[in-house]
């Protein structure tokens, strides 16, 4: 009985310790390079905020992050709504369209929409041939292509939240409301869409929180043209060696996350979004 008790306490121990050694020693240590290089003080928050580089990096990383949660969503509700309540035909059509996604990398899928937008691609060749435009359009290398890769990784996440609210409305509240004289579209807008509110803004904070730390897709298809904030981060390090403001940033972004993740916890019961 005791060994038994004493192998418990030390497991009980052991995973706040893993916790501390693997995700917590490592940020004590990034903030610990924001205040102390190259000299020890504040100079990197403050140059985070008064820098016009880093500053426009910041500005487009949240227009664009807001730009693909907005489009991402809206796609996902559409989803998941036909997921939800479709026939069984359009629920297995549903899941391939949300699943395969999944199995596919991040790093093909990049360069998939290169070869179907470059000024030779796939779409471009397209067009001429049918003579819908007179010379290639560029679609590489700007924010376009950008959001169109991260909306085509970040949509599958935004679905599972959403459905999962769909799945817990009592159907006999819609029938109720079609049954007083509602419409369907009255019905929707008044009884519906209000019930999915929490899984709506469930996916805001997820995709919004993926967005934000997105690297690869922005890197291929931005080209050194975009650049967001974890690009920014990482020629900041490994780059230009400007470690002590490249940690700034990191923590900069690390509030950012916390504070969505403090909001979905606060406003929203995430065990409702595992049912």
């Amino acid at each position: 009985m005791a060994a038994r008790l004493n192998i418990h306490t030390i497991a009980m121990w052991l995973l706040p310790a893993l916790f501390l050694a693997v995700y917590l020693a490592p940020l004590l240590g990034i903030f610990g390079w924001s205040v102390s290089r190259p000299e020890p003080g504040a100079q990197n928050y403050v140059r985070m905020l008064t820098d016009a580089d880093a500053l426009n990096i910041m500005l487009r990383t949240a227009r664009v992050c807001i730009l693909v949660t907005l489009t991402s969503v809206l796609m996902a509700y559409l989803l998941a709504y036909h997921w939800v309540f479709g026939s069984p035909a359009r629920k297995l059509f549903m899941e391939l369209c949300i699943f395969i996604p999944f199995w596919i990398s991040v790093l093909i899928r990049a360069f998939g929409w290169v070869v179907i937008l470059r000024n030779k691609g796939i779409l471009n060749e397209t067009l001429l041939s049918i003579g819908a435009i007179a010379e290639p359009l560029t679609l590489v290398r700007t924010e376009f292509s950008v959001v169109l890769g991260m909306v085509h990784f970040l949509v599958p996440f935004a679905v599972f939240p959403i459905a999962s609210i769909m799945r817990q409305i009592d159907s006999r509240v819609l029938l109720a409301s079609r049954g007083m004289g509602a419409s369907p579209a009255f019905t929707f807008w008044n009884v519906f869409l209000p019930l999915t509110v929490s899984g709506i803004l469930a996916s805001v904070i997820i995709v919004f929180v993926f967005a934000l730390g997105f690297f690869i897709t922005p890197a291929i298809l931005g080209g050194g043209k975009i650049v967001m904030i974890a690009e920014y981060i990482y020629i900041q390090m490994f780059q230009t060696s400007n470690w002590g403001f490249g940690a700034a940033l990191s923590i900069g972004v690390l509030a950012v996350v916390a504070a969505m993740a403090g909001l979905l916890f606060r406003v929203i019961h995430p065990e409702r979004l595992v049912k």
